[in-house]
């Protein structure tokens, strides 16, 4: 496989369990690159051995907001390049401090400090992540046109959104054949609002299986389980489309910013959707909040046209492995404290796949789903060590990063803000299988069956219909 062009800055890894444990291999594999120049910093020595055996540099150091600063300084010069994969450092910390420092940086979700997102003497709004993408998109004021800082960019969220854009394109492509492709943020969002996609739902399920199964007072899960943690105790969050009939009675608006999405007063895990996926047909998915609910419904906005406004509602659905969904419910009756011993499965995972797709509803074809299903065995195939939901997370960091070094003075972007068809052409070999597929499915799909319930039948598309 040829190699990219020469990279001779040098790379600091921020974090290193499952999802930098599959990156270091594509990185090698890709770029012609020196590995004295990678770095490792991760708080407690997680995958140190698999880093060294790349000859990767390893340093047993937690990040923290009274070190950061100096810690990055003593690391970086202009032209290095920070990828923050750890759960609980602050991404609007260390994108301000690499703007400072002339370093180009991606992290795959927006995070705050350690304890932020179950911290209770914060109200609700100022744990969401509207709140934390609001901060760091007006770092944009003070560093407009400096590094390239890529917010958001693994799997869900980051690969996600280039999957929606692909999924448009084959429904303009049977429903809009004249139709031209959209080449911006306005002509994206005119090309939904004329299919009429009211729901865009990011559906993801795990089914990957290990041994020894979860033990009582153990937090078992397939990528990180402070991160999963963190999605678990923030509140629910969704982006809120114009099609919408009823206001949640338990939901808030925020008074602030692009207004393009609603939070719920409760915590994602205690929140399920109704969601369908090819090869798990319907499921109950947990609405976590993920910043590609807020992105895509705000980048899909149209403020003013004939008609009237357009947006569509755009949530999370994630059903995790199965020991993972065990845990969930143990830190549910632990009343949000976790569990003492985690476990991140790799190796010890015996089958099982990773299947993650977008389900766009509403348009005159009911439901198209679009995505990727990787299976373990493929997996480990492709990068040793890792997982199905690790390698796909891996693939879009990657992917993301040979743009950003071409593009080095974009400043602050979100995924929507990257070239689509180059992402997806990078990570399919790593995705598994790759497709679309039409369903008759519909959350009212068998509803009253066993007990008459609450549902809008006006319109099927309402998330009222779609609430467990």
């Amino acid at each position: 496989m040829p190699k990219e062009a020469v990279f001779n800055g040098n790379i600091l890894l921020v974090g290193f369990g499952s999802i930098g444990q599959a990156v270091l291999p594509l990185l090698l594999r890709h770029f012609a690159l020196d590995p004295a120049r990678v770095q490792v910093v991760t708080a407690d020595g997680t995958g140190a051995n698999n880093a060294r055996r790349h000859g990767v540099a390893v340093t047993n150091t937690c990040l923290d907001p009274g070190n950061y600063r100096s810690e990055l300084a003593a690391r970086l010069r202009p032209g290095d390049f920070v990828v923050n994969l750890a759960a609980g450092v602050s991404s609007y910390a260390l994108i301000e401090r690499c703007q400072q420092l002339g370093a180009l940086y991606l992290d795959t979700g927006l995070a705050p400090w350690a304890g932020a997102a179950e911290e209770t003497s914060l109200p609700p709004g100022e744990r969401t992540r509207y709140a934390l993408r609001e901060q760091v998109l007006s770092l944009r004021r003070d560093f407009k046109g400096g590094p390239t800082a890529i917010v958001g960019h693994g799997a869900a969220p980051g690969l996600v959104s280039h999957l929606v854009k692909q999924a448009l394109v084959d429904l303009a492509a049977a429903l809009l054949p004249r139709e031209p492709r959209p080449c911006d943020r306005p002509g994206w969002a005119r090309l939904a609002s004329r299919l009429k996609v009211k729901v865009i739902q990011i559906a993801e399920r795990d089914t990957q299986q290990a041994l020894p199964r979860k033990k009582t007072g153990e937090f078992v899960n397939t990528w990180s389980v402070d991160g999963f943690v963190g999605d678990a105790c923030q509140p629910a969050e969704l982006g809120w489309g114009t099609h919408e009939h009823e206001f949640p009675h338990d939901a808030r608006a925020h008074p602030y910013g692009c207004k393009a999405s609603i939070y719920l007063d409760r915590p994602g895990a205690a929140i399920q959707v109704r969601s369908w996926g090819p090869g798990s047909g319907p499921y109950h998915g947990y609405l976590f909040g993920h910043g590609e609910s807020i992105s895509i419904a705000d980048y899909l906005t149209v403020p003013h046209q004939e008609g009237g406004a357009y947006r569509p509602t755009v949530h999370y659905a994630y059903h995790p492995c199965d020991d993972a969904l065990l845990s969930l419910h143990e830190l549910a009756e632990r009343n949000w404290e976790c569990q003492p011993q985690h476990r991140v499965v790799q190796d010890e995972i015996e089958s099982g796949s990773e299947e993650l797709g977008v389900l766009l509803m509403g348009h005159a074809r009911g439901a198209y789903w679009y995505g990727a299903r990787l299976a373990i065995e493929e997996a480990r195939g492709m990068a040793p060590h890792s997982n199905a939901t690790a390698l796909q997370a891996a693939a879009s960091v990657v992917a993301a990063m040979r743009w950003a070094l071409r593009e080095p003075h974009r400043g602050i972007v979100e995924p929507e803000d990257l070239p689509y068809d180059e992402i997806l052409a990078f990570c399919r070999p790593y995705l598994g299988q790759v497709g679309g597929r039409y369903t008759p499915w519909s959350p009212l799909q068998g509803r009253h069956r066993l007990y008459s319930e609450d549902v809008d039948s006006s319109d099927v598309w309402q998330f009222k219909n779609f609430r467990v």
